[in-house]
């Protein structure tokens, strides 16, 4: 990759880490899934009139915004609302990863190498491990714990999605997908808030909205998600899907990172070890044992 865009894939990398803080920094007002809502008013607003609808079946366009994104954020929302720190939630999320391959396995029939089935068994260890120091009450909810792997499940549903999106004959560009698709959960988050959290909660939110909220807002619609996606699926475009996909490793790290610097966030050893585990995890699905066959090389 050229430099520029190495430096490219990082920015994205720093902004799709930072996101967790922000969604926690945002929820201190406002109930999870209104937050959640708004956050694709504002993708969607005035994006579409500038970004062509993608022309595929309407039932996939549904399909995928109903999974990747209200299924995702409501549960990853409400998680980090529960409770759920941040950085672990930035770890736990990527298990959407060993549930893509999966889903990948049962609908396209495709076949699971030895470095998946690896990378998934050190993953698995490692969220039991992470189950474990949450029923001993080191400071993670369960409740958020398994929100978090929902939402999880729900971003591999997109992924899936996403790819018979993709196989279609009028293959939509990335950015028309983002944007048009944000326009399906913003009914559903309304309604899921206005039900679970209450007419006057919603509008007392909105009138004493601050401008943390507001840039929150700002932050996770246009840095997250527009200029995110837009720079990741241009680089995708131009490059091998394997030098791009392997940089999102980084997220939970700079994830993880922040929320110890922004939030004082801090793991326990054993919560220490089960997040090692669920790396290793992912960087044996990615890479598989490249790095032993080069200590045997050497």
């Amino acid at each position: 990759m050229a430099r520029k865009d190495v430096l490219l894939a990082m920015l994205v990398v720093v902004a799709w880490g930072l996101n967790f803080v922000v969604i926690k920094v945002g929820l201190h007002t406002m109930p999870p899934l209104m937050l959640a809502g708004l956050r694709f008013v504002f993708v969607a607003f005035p994006a579409i009139l500038f970004v062509s609808r993608p022309t595929i079946p309407l039932r996939l366009l549904l399909a995928y915004g109903l999974t990747i994104s209200f299924g995702q954020f409501a549960f990853l929302f409400c998680a980090i609302k529960f409770g759920m720190p941040a950085g672990l939630a930035s770890l736990v999320l990527q298990a959407q990863a060993f549930f893509t391959i999966i889903l990948g396995a049962g609908v396209f029939g495709e076949r699971l190498q030895s470095k998946q089935r690896v990378g998934i068994s050190l993953a698995v260890l490692g969220v039991l491990v992470l189950i474990e120091s949450s029923l001993n009450g080191q400071h993670i909810p369960l409740v958020g714990f398994v929100l978090t792997l929902a939402a999880a499940f729900s971003w591999a549903c997109g992924n899936i999605f996403n790819k018979k999106i993709m196989q279609h004959s009028s293959r939509p560009a990335v950015m028309s997908l983002v944007v048009w698709s944000a326009l399906i959960p913003i009914v559903p988050f309304m309604v899921a808030s206005l039900v679970l959290d209450g007419p006057a909660l919603m509008l007392r939110s909105l009138i004493s909205i601050d401008i943390t909220t507001l840039l929150s807002l700002v932050y996770l619609a246009f840095v997250a998600t527009i200029i995110g996606y837009g720079i990741w699926g241009s680089l995708l475009g131009r490059y091998e899907t394997w030098r791009v996909a392997p940089l999102s490793l980084l997220v939970p790290v700079v994830g993880m990172a922040s929320a110890a610097i922004l939030l004082e966030e801090t793991l326990s050893a054993l919560q220490l070890a089960g997040a090692v585990l669920v790396m290793g995890g992912l960087y044996i699905n990615v890479f598989g044992f490249r790095l032993r066959r080069a200590v045997q090389a050497g």
